[in-house]
């Protein structure tokens, strides 16, 4: 998880929504790939100042003691919202670069919408996401450069209503990227963020029995 960013979107859970954070760094695991990382040295994890000493775990070991925990969790949490309301929805939150550019264009998004092309959740759903955002203030694009890892096109099935979208925040809005510092706009952005989950919400909540996002 990069500096300061699991905390921009904690205000997102509640209401009846839940959230997984995986705060492990992505030098050490990615969580958002197929396996473990290609990365064949061991990792050497640096258990601060008050613990005494280090742990050295390799590819393995990663994989089991935080890529597994991880998804176990993930999958039980979609199962169980999918059996009490009949479908999921699920938003995978990220952080790019602030230099990212859209292709072609001299543009900085602020935020990337991914849903792998269409793929991974019905595209009614991307719209109004694009849409709630862009009416926030923010700068979106769908799909460029970011479509969606392996858990956006993993635990994605429209047509068995389990919706997934990746978001991608341009971390420059909310920290200094030299110093990893939080920028003045931080609590804002949160609170957008926030803002944005309840709008999903209360958008799913209005179709929640229309088949159509299903059917798309």
């Amino acid at each position: 998880t990069p500096a300061q960013w699991d905390r921009a979107p904690s205000a997102a859970p509640g209401a009846g929504r839940a959230g997984v954070t995986a705060r492990t760094p992505g030098l050490l695991l990615g969580c958002d790939f197929s396996s473990a990382p290609s990365r064949r040295k061991p990792i050497v994890l640096a258990l601060g100042q008050h613990t005494g000493g280090r742990v050295v775990l390799n590819r393995l070991e990663r994989i089991e003691a935080l890529y597994k925990p991880y998804h176990a969790c993930l999958r039980k949490l979609i199962a169980r919202t999918h059996v009490c309301f009949g479908q999921a929805i699920l938003i995978d939150c990220h952080s790019m670069p602030g230099n990212i550019r859209i292709p072609g264009s001299p543009e900085k998004p602020d935020i990337v919408i991914g849903d792998r092309y269409g793929t991974s959740a019905s595209s009614r759903l991307t719209r109004a996401a694009s849409d709630i955002l862009t009416d926030l203030g923010f700068a979106t694009v769908r799909n460029k450069p970011y479509a969606g890892g392996f858990i956006t096109e993993h635990y994605g099935r429209p047509a068995r209503d389990l919706h997934a979208l990746q978001i991608e925040v341009n971390r420059s809005l909310y920290i200094d990227e030299t110093t990893l510092e939080k920028r003045p706009d931080f609590d804002m952005l949160a609170g957008s963020l926030a803002i944005f989950m309840g709008q999903m919400a209360d958008f799913v909540a209005e179709y929640f029995g229309d088949q159509a996002l299903a059917a798309e």
